[in-house]
């Protein structure tokens, strides 16, 4: 069953975050962004609706932005439909991740766990970090 993963967020952020995903790992067709309210007519119950529609007989994983906020909430809607993941937190390090290894495992709840657990080490306090490598040396 083919892949498809939506980049989802208020303004240009999810566009922005491919634009990056795509320097750093080359293009991926099964990748692609919403930029929600970005124009005064936009309606996000009907993009939602027609970006389901279009993901019928795919495994739909949708990257929101901000958990509660009005972009995650409308896709929790669609919550319990088979093969939909819907994940709140978009960020580099987590897409890179899951991205990388999304035609490599046949489950995709185990590669969504396995690289929300992987990017969790990417964010960091380097002040923290660097004190500690520091005084790791002096001894």
């Amino acid at each position: 069953m083919r892949k498809k993963i939506i980049l989802a967020s208020h303004g240009h952020f999810a566009s922005g975050i491919l634009s990056s995903l795509r320097l750093i790992c080359g293009e991926n067709k099964s990748i692609e962004a919403l930029d929600c309210y970005v124009t005064k007519d936009f309606d996000l119950q009907k993009v939602v609706e027609h970006l389901m529609l279009d993901s019928k007989n795919s495994e739909i994983i949708v990257i929101t932005d901000i958990f509660g906020g009005s972009v995650n909430n409308e896709f929790l809607k669609y919550i319990e439909q088979h093969n939909f993941y819907l994940i709140a937190g978009l960020n580099l390090p987590f897409l890179i991740e899951l991205s990388t290894k999304l035609s490599t495992l046949d489950s995709v709840e185990v590669l969504i766990r396995s690289a929300l657990e992987e990017s969790k080490h990417s964010i960091q306090f380097c002040n923290d970090t660097f004190n500690k490598k520091v005084s790791e040396e002096e001894f």
